[in-house]
């Protein structure tokens, strides 16, 4: 839910943008790995131009009512040194920290090593807070030699490394037969894949249990030994409550209120799906209105995240993942950046 505001362009020009409250940046490509510097500069400026993917019609986002950002990542190095920007401006943020290991298959040949990886994730949990950094294993992938044994000794691991550092694991089960860029994806660049075994890569519902009882073992572990860590699922179907894996919102209102309590216009927009109106004098005008719910329809049915404006553009992130379903190709996403500069309007160039 968005208020429409009018704002000026970087070219002088009067525009109408939307004003959106919570802003995803980014499910599309991996801004603070790659455009934090960007970022900053249009969170400056107060507004960027989004491209629907579909019809490429330009929208104008606006920052003018940002309360909270999400942000999605696997290396927010870059834009640990400009959060004292989103603090100065009061504007709220957390981190969906995508942390795998698939170092050995190079399954995500551009990013940094798992040590500096784990490094990061405890610094910046350090700098912010163990509740604003959230795990994700994500997605799992199976090979002749990648078995859930495999994935399980792997996420061990790594969660020994992130003791205190997190309070959630989120992961989900990779989606191949979905989606004919992940398909592309993985058989050419990969020596794992081929068109006739591109099945084994999703996990079948024998494998999804076997990968849960285990996380669920890996889990009582952990609490034994002090770090009472949550699991869930991210937008797929399949009910896990029975290992004690719930189905996670990326997005997530709820958390927001316990992160942000405060924030008494931020928590009044999460629970009525607006800004309360003001009186001369400041205060919320008595309004009597009934909670609802926001879920965001524009995201998979399975879906739980809350509704927000994502900022970020396909073809766009340089992390080159062979399971990656928003890059067409690396020549598309080079040929981007090539023309982008960070004081450009969309990450996108038009």
């Amino acid at each position: 839910m968005s208020d429409k505001v009018s704002i000026t362009t970087d070219h002088g020009e009067r525009v109408e943008a939307q004003a959106p409250i919570i802003i995803s940046a980014s499910r599309s490509t991996d801004i603070p790995a790659f455009y934090a510097k960007w970022f900053i500069n249009r969170l400056k400026a107060g507004y960027c131009i989004w491209y629907n993917p579909f019809n490429q019609q330009p929208m104008y986002v606006s920052f003018k009512n940002t309360k909270v950002i999400v942000f999605w990542t696997k290396n927010p190095g870059p834009l640990i040194p400009y959060l004292n920007e989103l603090d100065q401006r009061g504007i709220h943020y957390y981190f969906q920290y995508t942390l795998n290991d698939y170092e050995k298959e190079e399954f995500e040949p551009n990013i940094p090593t798992l040590t500096d990886r784990i490094e990061t994730f405890r610094q910046l949990s350090d700098l912010i807070g163990r509740d604003k950094v959230i795990w994700r294993f994500d997605p799992l992938i199976l090979t002749n030699e990648i078995t859930p044994k495999t994935l399980l000794t792997r996420i061990w691991r790594i969660g020994n490394d992130l003791k205190g550092y997190t309070n959630k694991l989120v992961f989900s089960f990779v989606d191949v037969t979905a989606y004919r860029k992940v398909q592309n994806n993985l058989i050419k660049e990969t020596k794992t894949f081929t068109k006739e075994n591109l099945y084994i890569a999703e996990p079948n519902q024998e494998q999804i249990h076997e990968i849960a009882e285990g996380l669920a073992k890996i889990r009582e572990a952990w609490i034994k030994d002090g770090w009472n860590i949550s699991m869930a699922t991210c937008a797929e179907e399949i009910d896990l409550d029975r290992y004690g894996i719930e189905h996670n919102r990326c997005i997530d209102g709820e958390l927001m209120k316990q992160l942000f309590s405060d924030d008494n216009d931020l928590i009044y927009y999460l629970n009525y799906g607006r800004l309360a109106e003001k009186t001369l004098f400041g205060e919320d005008l008595k309004v009597s209105l009934k909670p609802i719910q926001m879920k965001d329809k524009g995201q998979r049915k399975v879906c739980g995240c809350m509704i927000s404006k994502d900022i970020g553009m396909y073809n766009t992130c340089s992390h080159f993942c062979v399971y990656c379903y928003a890059n067409t190709s690396r020549k598309v996403v080079r040929a981007n950046k090539d023309n982008l500069n960070d004081t450009s309007e969309s990450l996108i160039l038009k």
